[in-house]
């Protein structure tokens, strides 16, 4: 008797959860971007992101972003004044959660998300005393992570993320080369289903 009761309550439970909920369950975002780098000889580049993601409640959603930013990445003891640096991607596979303040149409969010990060080496053409182009950082992966704040209004997104990742460091020529590998990112998109139902 106890077993069917406890049972009950939470079949009950899930069909009064399922029943409140206002927005649908999936939603699939893509969207473009700014990123820009920190350090010496660093600049700002596009990003381009496909989040999916599935709302555990109106108030809260748990998903994966897949992201790709080209951005030039800043070298520390490196004389950036007789170099110039290559473009180099940081592509991004994450898992995030974020919070809803409101069921409104406007819908200010806060999130954080953490993963792998795959950053590409970097090049530097060097017209100084070595010349010729120098890898200065070599490609490899690292664990980060980001806080994150937005907003949704209806299927349209705007937000804001800063991707903390580990320094990258190399030896070239005897001299110790440190990359800053976090960047900010300020996205604008739109997503597929997740609104009101």
């Amino acid at each position: 008797m106890k077993k069917s009761l406890l049972f009950v309550v939470l079949l009950g439970a899930i069909a009064f959860t399922t029943h409140a909920q206002e927005f649908k369950k999936f939603k699939a975002g893509v969207g473009l971007g700014y990123a820009s780098a920190f350090g010496d000889g660093a600049s700002g580049g596009v990003l381009f992101y496909l989040e999916p993601a599935y709302r555990v409640s109106d108030q809260l959603a748990v998903g994966l972003r897949l992201e790709s930013a080209l951005i030039v990445r800043g070298l520390a003891n490196y004389n950036s004044s007789t170099a110039d640096l290559d473009i180099s991607a940081i592509g991004s596979y994450t898992v995030n959660g974020q919070y809803y303040f409101s069921n409104n149409t406007f819908r200010p969010f806060a999130g954080l998300g953490f993963g792998l990060y795959s950053l590409a080496a970097i090049s530097v053409e060097d017209a100084g005393n070595n010349g010729g182009t120098v890898e200065a950082i070599q490609a490899a992966s690292k664990f980060g992570f980001y806080p994150r704040v937005g907003f949704d209004v209806g299927h349209f997104t705007l937000q804001a993320e800063y991707n903390l990742i580990p320094k990258s460091t190399s030896t070239v020529n005897n001299v110790e080369i440190e990359s800053q590998n976090s960047y900010l990112a300020i996205k604008a998109g739109f997503f597929f289903g997740g609104g009101k139902k």
